[in-house]
């Protein structure tokens, strides 16, 4: 397996080498090659034995990555939020924290819109294209189809049906009572139709918090790069 060493204590004889599966290894200098030069940015080969790293084989001496080339950015630090790639891709990887970023915006948007008549409607049906976006490139972060994204409008669809159906068996089958208004026929039109909404609400909620708090796939998969790099700032040193 390929990595880039994190780190190297010369006194205590160990380091620590991040992999391209995206995991991190601990390493002693008893696993380096004879005659191996050892500091961080160093890229090596070697082994993984559980979260250990053993029989390291030092690659080509280059010179220590900088933030902009491991991060692809002039100014060097890690790729901050883009709004507008977020929001309005289907393609690539969505990270967590950029996730929940472009989720709280819509959600402030979307209640501004309840406020505006007319336009507001149109925002709020404008806003299904960019909540897609987030969670088709959020599931892809997960390493799963964006497919999956289709879960909580079939759910939301299949009960609206369902509590349609409902709301008109009770009305045919209670006409009488509800026209004199009794508590339990109003109670049987009701209140299979709030549960119906609180499940619907429940499965919705479920799946954003699945795709909200899972971590990405590590290193690189079918839909492109890691958002989120593994290597942290002890390489740059």
């Amino acid at each position: 397996m390929r990595g880039i060493i994190l780190d190297f204590d010369p006194v205590a004889s160990t380091g620590r080498i991040s992999g391209d599966d995206g995991n991190r290894y601990g390493f002693v200098s008893a696993s380096l090659q004879a005659g191996a030069t050892v500091r961080s940015g160093q890229k090596v080969d070697f082994v993984a034995d559980g979260d250990s790293a053993t029989q390291i084989v030092t690659l080509v001496d280059t010179p220590s990555p900088s933030r902009a080339e491991v991060f692809g950015n002039r100014s060097g630090a890690e790729p901050a939020y883009d709004f507008r790639t977020a929001l309005f891709a289907f393609n690539g990887r969505l990270r967590r924290q950029h996730f929940w970023i472009s989720w709280l915006i819509l959600l402030g948007v979307g209640a501004v819109a309840n406020f505006i008549p007319i336009l507001g409607v149109l925002i709020s049906i404008g806003l299904i294209w960019p909540n897609l976006a987030i969670t088709v490139t959020r599931l892809h972060d997960m390493g799963r189809s964006g497919w999956l994204a289709a879960i909580p409008y079939a759910v939301s669809i299949v009960g609206m049906i369902v509590a349609v159906s409902m709301m008109g068996l009770s009305i045919f089958t209670n006409y009488d009572a509800l026209e004199r208004e009794d508590p339990a026929a109003i109670f049987a039109l009701v209140g299979p139709i709030f549960g119906v909404i609180g499940l619907v609400t429940l499965i919705s909620l479920g799946f954003l918090l699945w795709i909200g708090v899972t971590e990405s796939q590590p290193g690189e998969n079918r839909f492109g790069p890691n958002p989120k790099h593994p290597i942290d700032s002890s390489v740059f040193n």
